[in-house]
């Protein structure tokens, strides 16, 4: 019953925050005090990696605006002040870096012990860089992005799972991407980060099946943030920010297993997994690549434009 009520509670929290947040932007109050746009939800409590800009800042300010008492979690303090001021008494700060496995524990017990169990925990950090295998120098490049990508998500989870269990409710949400559906030349570390966080998610899925607490995967396509604005060329169905936030806490809401967002990428998605592999080599084989040498981020900004990894080469990320 306490699992079921929790749903019900989350389902209807996350419907009514887009119309409260476009409501917020627009200023369109009239007729209704503040306090009647957007309601408090004390009990509502959601864990956020990689918050402090791009993707997972619009995320935090999603389900602040919605109420929501939110653990932001990002390397760069001051970002995550920032935030705060924006949303006074509402977000506990937790400056650190998802690979230190001890950083991430303690701040978990610390929001558990503050707040409460988690009603959603979503692993959003992510970094993106192309890296070819034959330089030997993009071998720690390969072990940073698995690292963030894959072992960071695991490393999210893990210290929240068991009150969540105990609880039998809650949202573990990892966010992938649809570059985990096939291999992307010149993304090798990137794609295949991508492919295990899918894989990954499914596995904790099924193991958590009956337990009362879901798991969600969230497979974005192009998002216009700072990573994606150095990008000289045209990225199909982008969605900016804050409209990206608000359909992944829609999925979020709604406990749907597996997202593609936009829908239109879902599409694309399809059709590139039912591609023959000769056909699929033959017409991504000259494919332009990820600039090399970059980690950018939602931990770190993009400093400069990235030099194409080849004379000539043009910059393609997803």
């Amino acid at each position: 019953m306490k699992s079921s009520s929790w749903r019900a509670r989350n389902t209807s929290i996350n419907q009514d925050c887009g119309s409260r947040i476009e409501d917020r932007v627009r200023g369109e109050t009239a007729g209704s005090s503040q306090s009647q746009l957007i309601t408090p939800q004390s009990c509502f409590r959601v864990v956020i990696t990689g918050a402090s800009s791009g993707l997972g800042l619009a995320l935090a300010r999603h389900y602040l605006v919605c109420g929501a008492d939110v653990a932001a979690i990002a390397r760069r303090s001051e970002l995550l002040q920032n935030l705060a001021a924006e949303f006074p008494g509402k977000v506990h700060c937790y400056a650190l870096d998802v690979r230190d496995v001890a950083a991430v524990q303690q701040a978990a017990c610390d929001f558990i012990a503050r707040v409460g169990v988690p009603d959603v925990v979503i692993a959003n950090a992510g970094v993106s860089v192309g890296t070819l295998t034959e330089y030997v120098e993009d071998i720690n490049a390969f072990g940073q992005v698995m690292d963030i990508n894959v072992l960071g998500m695991v490393k999210t989870f893990q210290p929240f799972l068991a009150s969540m269990r105990d609880a039998r409710h809650g949202t573990l949400a990892g966010i992938a991407s649809v570059a985990g559906f096939r291999g992307l030349p010149g993304a090798g570390a990137y794609s295949a980060s991508k492919a295990a966080a899918i894989t990954y998610l499914e596995s904790l899925r099924v193991e958590l099946h009956g337990s009362g607490v879901k798991v969600v995967t969230i497979c974005p396509g192009y998002i216009k943030t700072a990573m994606t604005n150095i990008n000289p060329y045209p990225m199909p169905f982008i969605l900016g920010a804050d409209e990206a936030a608000r359909r992944i806490a829609r999925a979020i809401a709604r406990e749907t297993s597996f997202a593609v967002i936009p829908w239109q990428m879902g599409l694309v998605s399809v059709l590139l997994k039912l591609l023959p592999r000769w056909l699929y080599d033959r017409l991504f084989a000259h494919a332009p690549h990820k600039p090399r040498g970059l980690l950018a981020s939602e931990f770190e900004e993009p400093k400069k434009a990235p030099e194409p990894s080849r004379p000539g080469a043009k910059v393609l990320t997803i």
